[in-house]
């Protein structure tokens, strides 16, 4: 998916989804850093500019690829921004690049990995919540927004996730957006050094509803 300069692609009451962008790597990685204790031993974001430019450079280049940063709105009432406030000044890019504070503070991130089209179409959602807007609420709806935006503009038909059995709130968070479990796959996946098994949960796109005129 192109760098496209920041442009939201969907949005919700208090977040948008937007391209990752090479320049947003500040910002990403120390909200990676801080997020370390929520995210182990399930999630392991780039926390270097280094590991962040490799790693964005995939999902903006890559066609089997899409990556989208969940970033709070603005004027979200839960957390109004002023320069007094101490999240505003939290991190330099604020206030010497002003658009990034009017795109809105990045909460989180949603990704579709090995899309695959043809008679498939469908994809391997990977997904975080960055310390600061976890228990808000605020992936639950991005996530929502991600398969609204994959099943309509992306034309995918499936989204699977992969998820260990011991991460309940990932479990709880798919489960909310209606993914269903289809089976269990030991040794999966290599995650921190190790084989790990995972569950299989997917959705599918609506069927298209039938005219009321249509005959069966």
């Amino acid at each position: 998916m192109p760098d496209d300069g920041g442009r939201l692609l969907a949005a919700g009451p208090r977040v948008g989804l937007r391209p990752f962008s090479l320049h947003d790597a500040d910002e990403f990685t120390a909200r990676a850093r801080e997020s370390r204790e929520l995210h182990r031993p399930w999630l392991f974001p780039p926390c270097t500019p280094e590991a962040y430019a490799g790693y964005a450079g995939a999902l903006i280049e890559d066609p089997a690829r899409a990556g989208f940063l969940v970033c709070e709105h603005p004027r979200n009432p839960e957390h109004p921004r002023n320069p007094a406030d101490p999240e505003y000044t939290e991190h330099p890019e604020y206030t010497e690049h002003p658009d990034h504070a009017e795109r809105g503070r990045i909460a989180g991130f949603v990704n579709i990995n090995n899309i695959v089209r043809g008679a498939f179409r469908s994809g391997a959602i990977g997904y975080g919540a960055f310390a600061h807007a976890a228990g808000r609420g605020l992936l639950t709806e991005a996530l929502g927004l991600l398969v609204t935006y994959a099943f309509g503009p992306l034309e995918l038909h499936r989204l699977e996730a992969n998820i260990q059995p011991g991460n309940t709130a990932s479990r709880a968070l798919v489960r909310r957006a209606g993914f269903r479990l289809e089976g269990f796959s030991p040794a999966m996946l290599f995650v921190d050094g190790a084989w790990r098994d995972h569950e299989r949960w997917a959705i599918t796109a609506p069927e298209p509803r039938r005219g009321a005129g249509q005959r069966l």
